[in-house]
């Protein structure tokens, strides 16, 4: 690593120096006199004007150029603060348009550069704090707002750092920028909008992310664009930032030193950022970036070197499953894709259902950026076009090519071949012939799991056994250890269930393997583990919980069930049809399968052996079945695929669609979905197979994604004894200690502690007390939230029921006190008072998880018009009071609820009165917004109906704008954003209050 590097190669920090209390102030000023020692110019900054004309001062520095007034003004207006521009608008303007064009007075026209990116040290940082917008001032903004401290480059706001005293909690700082984001980033010119990155600290800790994290975490929170991806919302996703050997740098010091260092920031900013073609802002992780750049300068120095078609032209990268591996391998394509010697970038993978994924995958990061192909005739045509520069292909193809194309001239080029997963499926006879024809290249491969002497298998070239011999040096290491301690994967709870009788003999391991297999799937112990994953199923994939996913509220996760071979799968998928059909509708699991021909089907292969799409080699009576068992399928979901080649194809890219959505429950697999497949809704492997080394790690890794709050871990239910094998595994791919960080802690640890904390909370806080004084409510919302996340984890251990402590009335009433503290906190005492729901941590995701709905209400509702007048009628009442109460989503709607109650008829059809109830409230509540907000009638309406179609309000482009009134040209500046915000503010109450209620 040089000096240059953007990751430092170990971070040693000072002594720790000052053992005295240090303020949110003291922070502050610490950190000013650090970046200003950093070569930062300091500037006493804190009002708009002396923003924008340090702005102006700054672009007419870095392009060389004077504006004139008139100049200027445009192309402020028009160029840089655009009333139509948001944050998404913004982050275009920086990550993919940051030269605009100028109109000059006399008619010429000059390109202007927000950002030097090709030489990033003429780019200028300054740093500003306690910057101020005013409030009550007539610009929309209520009260006013002071920010810590903020980075300008080049003079606009990219930066920002929000501070917190020692010992406050970190989420406190997240909490008080979405505040800020709701109440004041937007105002006036809106420049604070061009903020790419955030940083929180309070000074032990300190983490950053990017906007679209403080985006989506704002939609969600508002319930507006519920479609959006569930991944980068929310505080799980800010980042820790380490040094190359991945150890987290937590202190704001060693943060400052690190990633404050100029070319650091700079080099984040303008090269380790990707705007996702649906526009969400991604910035790479530390081991992210120095991964790729350990890639970029092997390419120069083998190249500077004369080692191109050499092992030391290339190296592989060991990121454990999980850790986005495919945009640290899109970023280095796209980087190396752009070094003036190299011709082409070939990204490779294996299989044609990662080939579809990894697609998908990079036509996000960048729209077009690469080129799929479906035949060798397509790929041939791409080789010899100069302007493919990346190309994704599967190694069959590529083979398939060099086989059919001796001497082609792109043999001769400067090409950067990138394997994706590089398993023992690259070792053999096709990586030879690839390393054959190619000259000069440079072979690179990225991996969760490396084969090494201990785990590679015995057969095929003894010279291409380990990761290390077939692409070279071990360029960066970031394994599951790494991962799970900066909870960028999830750990694994692994249940090993014993309670199955095996038959006679079987425990003998000196019984062969076959043998050992056909006991294995006795119809006796066959319908003994499906009886007991059924009575499972519903808690292990927390079956009772909800959360909203892909813009609509689902119940619990899904899982795949792993057999050892096709016969077994086959006899598994009949098992379940068979005992399903004992059970009552709503609890049977909606079940598929999937298999196909692999090249090694042997029944005691403790590897996962890819299986490709190759159905016409599967036995007749194999290919019969699964064409039934597609059938099924097809009557499940209005489908019609086959097991022919293409609709097969399909089959699989709709099943794995499903599985993403959580719209199917379990799928039955033998190794397909166990390696290369992402779907952060999974939670559970039921595991009825040998798994061993790199195997058995692929396949738990599939549970193990980040998706929210409820998902606390990966659930593993196996029905063989793999503890042996299970820690072998960990020591292998974590190290010998990593079983205490990789697996979950057992029953005991997590209820003593619950046992403990509930203690607490019934003689503290009894139900029939009120609670008084600020601290107190704070101790209290701490309390029911440590509760909350030990009873998220507990719900999945078998030895939970029965020992719940708390009854679900107590429950729901604590969690109607905790959710009255979090309105009455959101709230503020006064309007100018600041909101201490800054201060305190909410986990109302876990609150919402467990909450009814409607359909309950109005169950509840039809009990009571029963028992009106017999006096039940009032406990009914009041039980329906209690679920609206401790329901995050319902609280908003009790008033429309409430009154439903008192006005329904003695006899009419519920569900006909409660939607003409709901449709009338509704129509008479949008046209007092239109009315009051001089909003264009037809097109609220569209816009609002389309918004209650999609699940959310579109808040950038123009389609509020549409709605608008006409402002006036001589209205006051900001005017236009503050009613723009005011008319989303109020749209976005409204949809929340009246979505899925009808």
């Amino acid at each position: 690593m040089s000096a240059e590097s953007t990751v430092v190669a170990e971070f040693v920090p000072d002594e720790a120096s000052g053992a005295a209390y240090q303020s949110e102030s003291d922070l502050e000023k610490a950190l000013l006199t650090q970046l200003q020692a950093q070569a930062y110019e300091y500037l006493p900054i804190t009002t708009e004007a002396d923003l924008v004309a340090n702005l102006r001062a700054q672009l007419e520095a870095l392009n060389g150029i004077r504006f004139s007034d008139t100049e200027w003004r445009t192309f402020f207006n028009e160029r840089i603060a655009s009333a139509n521009s948001g944050i998404v608008e913004k982050a275009v303007r920086i990550q993919e348009d940051h030269v605009q064009l100028l109109t000059r007075e006399d008619g010429t026209t000059k390109n202007v550069r927000l950002l030097d990116k090709g030489h990033v040290h003429n780019n200028r940082l300054q740093v500003i704090n306690q910057y101020e917008t005013a409030g009550g001032t007539g610009g929309g903004v209520t009260r006013a707002n002071r920010y810590d401290v903020t980075i300008l480059v080049n003079g606009l706001p990219m930066v920002h750092v929000e501070l917190k005293r020692r010992g406050a909690d970190l989420r406190e700082a997240f909490n008080q920028i979405e505040r800020y984001q709701r109440d004041s980033f937007w105002a006036g010119t809106g420049l604070f909008e061009y903020v790419q990155l955030f940083v929180i600290s309070n000074g032990t800790l300190t983490k950053y992310y990017s906007n679209t994290t403080r985006r989506q975490h704002l939609s969600e929170a508002s319930s507006a664009r519920r479609r959006v991806r569930k991944t980068s919302n929310s505080f799980e996703f800010t980042s820790w930032w380490a040094d190359a050997g991945n150890q987290p740098i937590k202190d704001l010091v060693g943060f400052t030193k690190t990633f404050f260092a100029k070319h650091t920031l700079l080099n984040v900013l303008t090269r380790y950022c990707v705007l996702t073609s649906d526009r969400m802002l991604l910035v790479m992780r530390p081991y992210q970036i120095a991964a790729t750049e350990q890639i970029l300068r092997r390419i120069e120095t083998s190249t500077n070197l004369h080692r191109l078609g050499t092992s030391q032209a290339g190296g592989y990268v060991w990121h454990t499953t999980g850790s986005g591996k495919t945009l640290t391998s899109f970023k280095t394509a796209q980087l190396a894709s752009a070094m003036p010697a190299i011709d082409k970038v070939l990204f490779v993978v294996d299989r044609k259902d990662l080939d579809y994924q990894t697609m998908k995958e990079y036509d996000r990061f960048q729209e077009g950026a690469a080129n799929s192909n479906t035949s060798t005739r397509v790929l041939k045509k791409q080789l010899e076009d100069p302007t493919a520069t990346i190309i994704i292909t599967t190694i069959q193809k590529l083979s398939t090519f060099i086989a059919a194309n001796k001497g082609h001239a792109i043999y001769n080029g400067h090409v950067v071949i990138v394997f994706d997963e590089c398993h023992r499926s690259q070792f053999g006879d096709m990586h030879t012939a690839i390393t054959k024809a190619f000259r000069r290249y440079h072979l690179f491969g990225f991996t969760g799991t490396p084969i090494f002497a201990a785990n590679a298998g015995s057969g095929g070239n003894v010279q291409l056994r380990t990761t290390e011999q077939a692409f070279g040096d071990k360029l960066h290491t970031y394994t599951i250890v790494d991962a799970i301690t900066d909870k960028n994967v999830l750990p694994f709870r692994i249940d090993y269930v014993n309670t199955i009788k095996l038959p006679p003999g079987v425990d003998d391991k000196q019984v062969s393997g076959i043998d050992r297999e056909r006991a294995l799937l006795a119809p006796e112990r066959i319908s003994q583990v499906v009886e007991y994953t059924l009575d499972h199923f519903d808690q292990k994939t927390k079956r009772s919980q909800t959360y909203a996913h892909g813009g609509r509220r689902v119940s619990g996760f899904n899982a795949l069930f792993a057999t050892s071979s096709i016969e077994a799968a086959r006899i598994y998928y009949n098992a379940f049809g068979r005992l399903q059909d004992e059970r009552p509708g709503g609890q049977r699991l909606k079940v598929g399968l999937i298999y196909s021909y692999a090249a090694n089907e042997a029944v005691a292969d403790d590897f996962v052996d890819e299986e490709g799409f190759e159905t016409d080699q599967l036995s007749a009576s194999a290919r019969e079945f699964l064409e039934d068992a597609i059938q099924d399928y097809n009557e499940m979901f209005g489908t019609s695929f086959d097991t022919s080649a293409e609709r097969f194809q399909n089959y699989y890219k709709d099943i794995s669609q499903r599985l993403k959505n959580r719209e199917i429950d379990l799928v039955i697999v033998v190794n397909m979905f166990l390696t290369g497949f992402d779907a952060t809704t999974l939670n559970t492997l039921w595991v009825d197979k040998n798994l061993r080394a790199h195997g058995l790690l692929q396949a738990y890794s599939r549970t193990n994604r980040i998706l929210n709050s409820v998902k606390t871990f990966g659930n593993i239910v196996s029905f063989r004894d793999l503890e042996e094998e299970t820690n072998d595994a960990i020591a292998l791919f974590g190290n010998k200690d990593a079983r205490g960080v990789v697996l979950l802690q057992p029953f005991a640890h997590y209820y003593e502690s619950y046992a403990a904390k509930v203690a607490e909370l019934l003689a503290a806080y009894p139900l029939d007390a009120d609670i008084v004084g600020e601290a107190a409510q704070k101790e209290f919302i701490a309390l029911w939230g440590a509760i909350l996340r030990l009873r998220n984890i507990l719900t999945s251990f078998d030895d939970f029921a029965g020992q719940e402590i708390l009854t679900p009335r107590q429950v729901q009433d604590y969690t109607s006190m905790y959710l009255d503290l979090y309105a009455e906190f959101r709230r503020g005492k006064d309007g100018d008072k600041e909101s201490i729901v800054d201060d305190v941590v909410f986990e109302i995701e876990l609150v919402k998880q467990v909450e009814i709905n409607v359909d309950y209400i109005l169950m509840l509702v039809e009990k009571y018009r029963a028992a009106k007048g017999d006096g039940d009628d009032r406990e009914i009442k009041e039980q329906i009071t209690r679920a609206i109460d401790a329901s995050p989503s319902l609280r908003n709607k009790k008033d429309l609820i409430e009154e439903f109650v008192d006005s329904v008829s003695a006899s009419g059809d519920m569900e006909l009165e409660w939607k003409a109830y709901i449709a009338a409230k509704r129509d008479r509540e949008l046209d007092a917004i239109i009315d009051e907000e001089s909003l264009r009638p037809e097109e609220t309406r569209a816009l609002v109906s389309n918004a209650f179609r999609d699940g959310g309000l579109p808040t950038g482009g123009t389609a509020l704008t549409r709605i608008l009134p006409p402002m006036s040209r001589f209205a006051p500046d900001g005017a236009h954003s503050a009613k723009r915000h005011t008319v989303i503010g109020r749209l976005t109450t409204f949809l929340d209050r009246y979505l899925g209620l009808s």
